[in-house]
Formats: structure tokens, C-alpha cells, sequence
């Protein structure tokens, strides 16, 4: 008996398939359930039961296919996606659970370099110098995180600090414009420079929210797993 039996634990985590899976949570599920799945406006998926017992997207395929009370369906997703996003989520909750019967061998694996720094220094000039500096905001970022894969998961999706901005028009033509305290398909509510709090149903106003994460969105879909090693490679040698 090895030693994950002898826990009562399930097979590990395949990681390849979970790299694959990893973009394809960032893209479709981490704005809800958060970039670590632990939990942002929706639950966390690290402890529930259909996402622990399930390692091979089998329960969350019908789910993600089809939707569920208070979440919209998928049905772009492919079984193989999904089993790609199980085996990342299946990760997650050994990382969470800290069970670490495997964590060295893995871990060694996914924070390997692997990639062409060269190539990434172009697929980052030709993508990403808009709004980002190697020299700049992102000056000394690979000694921040030297970790690749925690360097993978904040290029892919950086956090956004602070409360999200937000400009409504109203009917009138007034503007009014602040931090969003709330904000879902029938209400918004946000606070002024002034402190003065407003709010306003939504289908009577038209609302325009700030999105830093506009560029790291379209880029989602565009990544090969070679351009995400190669970004990886480039930017942990800026130290």
C-alpha cells in the first residue's frame, strides 16, 4: 500500500493536464470563485464535495455544461476541458489541505524554467509594453516572485488593487462617478470622491466600470503553453 492509500486520498493530481487546466479556469471560472479557487464572490471549490470527489471532471461536467442556480452555463468547454480543470482544482485542494505527499516531486516540476527567455522577451514586447515596463512597474518582478509557477498565476491574472471605479450616466444626463460598493444585473452602488454614497437600479442608468485587466483578458485565449513558459522564463530573470 503507498502512501496516499494508506490516507484514504485518491489518485494525484495528473500535472500536465492540470497546466492545461490552469488557463482555462483563469478564463472562465476565477472571477467568481477566485484565481485560487478558494473563493471570491462565490464559494470556494477547495472544500466542496462535488469538486474533492471528483478527479475526472466527471461530476462537474453536467454542472459546467449546463449551469447551475446562480451560475451561467459553459457549453463551449470541452470534456477534455473539463477533466483539464478538474485536475487543476484537484490540486488545488491537496496545496490547500497541505497533504503533501507529493509536494516535492510536483513542486519541483511545476516551478521548473522551462522556457526561452529570449522568446518571451518578444511575445512581452510585442504584447504586453503598453502598459507594462521591465524596467518599470515590473523592474526586479522576478525576485518578487521567484516561484514560477506564483509568477505564471500573476501575469496570467493579476489581482487588481482596490475597489473597482465606476462612471454612471443617468436618463438626465447627470454623471457620477466613485469606487463600486455593489454591483450585480439589477443594482449598482458606488461611493464619490466626496464620500457620498449613490444608488442606482441598473436598467435605468447607464453604467461603464474600469477594467484593468482588459489586456491580461484578451490575452487569455491567445497563450500557448509555450508563450506562457517563455513569458514565464523572461520575466523571473528580472531581478
Amino acid at each position: 500500500m503507498n502512501m496516499r492509500e494508506f490516507l484514504g486520498l485518491g489518485p494525484a493530481p495528473n500535472p500536465e493536464l492540470a497546466k492545461k487546466g490552469e488557463p482555462l479556469y483563469l478564463q472562465n471560472c476565477s472571477g467568481c470563485h477566485g484565481k485560487d479557487a478558494r473563493g471570491a464572490q462565490a464559494p470556494g471549490l477547495t472544500r466542496m464535495p462535488l469538486v474533492v470527489s471528483d478527479y475526472k471532471g466527471e461530476n462537474m461536467l453536467p454542472a459546467l455544461k449546463e449551469g447551475r442556480t446562480g451560475m451561467p452555463a459553459f457549453p463551449q468547454l470541452s470534456k477534455e476541458d473539463v477533466l483539464n480543470i478538474s485536475q487543476w482544482l484537484q490540486l488545488q485542494v491537496e496545496l490547500a489541505a497541505n497533504r503533501g505527499t507529493y509536494g516535492g516531486t510536483y513542486g519541483n516540476l511545476r516551478n521548473q524554467v522551462t522556457g526561452d527567455p529570449k522568446k518571451g522577451e518578444t511575445f512581452f514586447a510585442a504584447n504586453c509594453t503598453t502598459c507594462h515596463s521591465a524596467t518599470g512597474d515590473l523592474a526586479k518582478v522576478g525576485a518578487k516572485f521567484p516561484q514560477v509557477a506564483q509568477l505564471k498565476n500573476r501575469f496570467l491574472w493579476p489581482t487588481t488593487p482596490g475597489p473597482a471605479k465606476a462612471k454612471v450616466t443617468t436618463a438626465d444626463g447627470k454623471i457620477v462617478e466613485g469606487r463600486v460598493k455593489a454591483n450585480n444585473d439589477f443594482e449598482i452602488s458606488l461611493t464619490d470622491a466626496q464620500g457620498n454614497y449613490h444608488y442606482f437600479q441598473r436598467q435605468a442608468v447607464k453604467v461603464e466600470i474600469e477594467d484593468k485587466l482588459t489586456g491580461h483578458r484578451a490575452l487569455l485565449p491567445k497563450y500557448s503553453d509555450a508563450d506562457i513558459n517563455n513569458m514565464a522564463a523572461y520575466l523571473v530573470n528580472l531581478k
